[in-house]
């Protein structure tokens, strides 16, 4: 820290407090005059049955990491507006895109965040303020290892769904694809583009479920179809048959 001198202002922040929030980004504008890039990642895991996790703590975990990043960029945007500038990396995951048992709030809370980022990425786009959500699958960081390191016990019912995932990463964490120091590096190449898309993936794993996850989500599709044209204002009178699996 101390060889970039007065270039780093480090400022301890809760996103959930967004009195604080304010107060640190005010404060940031009063150092630098200006703030060019925002980048949102604060989050973590919380591997049970949603019906095993209270509902404070469901709350919290959505609280940090999808209204974390609502707070933050409100206080933000309005000083890049003026500016007509500005680039606001929101760091979803790859959980965004498609879910697996045991990580409901998470899931949730990142779905959330593509949405956010979309919707706000048209908003901004005439005034020069980019908004991407980058979507990253499994990183070394160490990260995978601490969330998914409480043990609970979980009712009968879910060890077949949420009991068979928690043992089937046991021997993932460590072995991760995703390099943490190249995640660093796109960052600060996107935090100067001319141009960005309202999501990203990273990660050679991240591309692979999503691709999956699209392609079954559109097959269901087609198969309910039916479903989907009978309720427009249509002569057709009879509801067709419920598809079968």
């Amino acid at each position: 820290m101390r060889k970039f001198d007065d270039r780093v202002f480090q400022l301890s922040l809760d996103v959930t407090n967004e009195k604080q929030a304010k107060e640190v980004v005010a404060s940031a504008i009063d150092r630098f005059g200006h703030i060019d890039v925002l980048v949102n990642n604060a989050g973590y895991g919380d591997n049970r049955p949603f019906e095993q996790v209270p509902a404070s703590e469901f709350r919290l975990l959505v609280e940090t990491v999808f209204f974390g990043t609502v707070t933050l960029t409100g206080e933000v945007l309005p000083y890049m507006r003026k500016k007509r500038r500005g680039h606001i990396i929101n760091i979803s995951s790859v959980g965004g895109r498609f879910a697996t048992p045991g990580n409901a709030a998470f899931h949730a809370a990142k779905w959330a965040v593509g949405g956010f980022t979309e919707s706000l990425a048209q908003e901004t786009s005439t005034f020069n303020v980019k908004v991407t959500a980058l979507e990253p699958g499994g990183m070394r960081t160490g990260w995978g290892k601490r969330a998914f390191s409480g043990v609970y016990d979980l009712l009968p019912e879910y060890e077949e769904s949420v009991g068979a995932k928690l043992k089937a990463l046991e021997g993932y964490w460590g072995n991760e694809t995703g390099d943490p120091e190249k995640v660093a590096e796109v960052v600060l190449r996107i935090a100067e583009a001319d141009y960005l898309p309202p999501h990203i993936l990273l990660g050679s794993d991240a591309y692979g479920f999503a691709k999956q996850a699209s392609e079954e989500r559109w097959r269901q599709a087609e198969h309910w179809k039916p479903i989907a044209d009978y309720i427009d204002f249509t002569d057709r009178n009879a509801m067709p048959a419920l598809p079968e699996a």
